[in-house]
């Protein structure tokens, strides 16, 4: 038989969506699909590039002997993605496995001239530079610092947890606490002025201290103090977001799902992590779930 081009890439399409959709609930099953489909479809860059990813892990907290154990592999593969991918996206991760290899080596000045060379600043991006391209009394302007504005108030409440839980001189105790108090500031700050931002924020947030604490040493009950209000917070962005076309499609793009209190739900009621399905052994943890559950 003949190399049906379109078949092939039929299967890799349907192969990739069934691994992205299983990777958050089933690590070891989404790295039985990810391994075969490398094996099946060696060529393909974004088989490629899932595989790299999967194996050496994801996009932060490398391990830095996963990676010294695949470098010739992973190099060979950042190779091919590097000189023969025509996609920015898929070239650029293959630079960053590139530094992320180098700092493994302990060839951290090398990891960093990747990154000024190969990387843009923040104030470089797809979404800035389409929001300056057009003039600011405009609906195409205003439509694009919308969408920036509720993107980057994303990326800043995960950087805010980050701050937080990361900060040697709090307590688990401390940081839960800090977590309370900010996550309410943002939420009363939602209620009261109606802005999408604060409630992106409070979810962002919260998201990620309950996801620190839950896989950095925080007891049942820090994570459940933490994972209630962060439920609060994916109910009102998600109430906002079916009022508000823009933060929808932004929502929308960053979880990749129509619906995010009952994908949050189902994604942390049918996990396969060890320690949170621990957590569902616990009658307070499993209570609060269901109460946000709408199936």
């Amino acid at each position: 038989m003949g190399y049906d081009r379109e078949k092939i890439q039929a299967e890799i399409k349907e192969v990739l969506a069934y691994y992205k959709s299983t990777w958050k609930k089933d690590w070891k099953k989404a790295r039985e699909i990810i391994t075969k489909a490398y094996h099946d479809y060696p060529n393909d860059y974004w088989v490629m590039h899932y595989y790299m990813c999967n194996i050496g892990g994801d996009m932060a907290d490398n391990d830095s002997t996963v990676l010294l154990e695949h470098k010739d592999e992973f190099l060979s593969i950042c190779n091919k993605i590097i000189d023969g991918c025509t996609e920015e996206s898929l070239r650029l991760n293959a630079w960053n496995m590139r530094a992320k290899i180098c700092y493994a080596e302990g060839k951290t000045e090398e990891a960093m001239e990747i990154y000024r060379s190969k990387f843009t600043n923040w104030y470089h991006t797809l979404g800035q530079k389409s929001e300056q391209l057009f003039a600011k009394n405009t609906s195409e302007y205003y439509y694009w610092v919308q969408k920036n504005m509720y993107e980057l108030a994303e990326f800043a409440g995960d950087k805010l947890g980050k701050v937080v839980f990361f900060d040697a001189r709090l307590s688990i105790q401390d940081k839960v606490k800090k977590a309370l108090k900010y996550g309410e500031w943002f939420l009363t700050a939602a209620k009261e002025t109606n802005e999408a931002f604060f409630a992106i924020v409070a979810h962002s947030f919260l998201g990620r201290m309950n996801n620190d604490l839950i896989y950095r040493g925080g007891t049942d009950a820090d994570t459940i103090s933490i994972m209630n209000k962060y439920l609060v917070a994916t109910q009102r962005l998600t109430e906002l977001s079916l009022k508000n076309t823009v933060l929808f499609e932004v929502t929308t793009a960053c979880h990749d799902t129509d619906n995010l209190l009952q994908w949050t739900v189902d994604r942390l009621l049918n996990t396969k992590h060890c320690r949170m399905e621990e957590l569902l052994n616990n009658p307070e943890y499993a209570k609060i779930l269901n109460k946000y559950n709408s199936k």
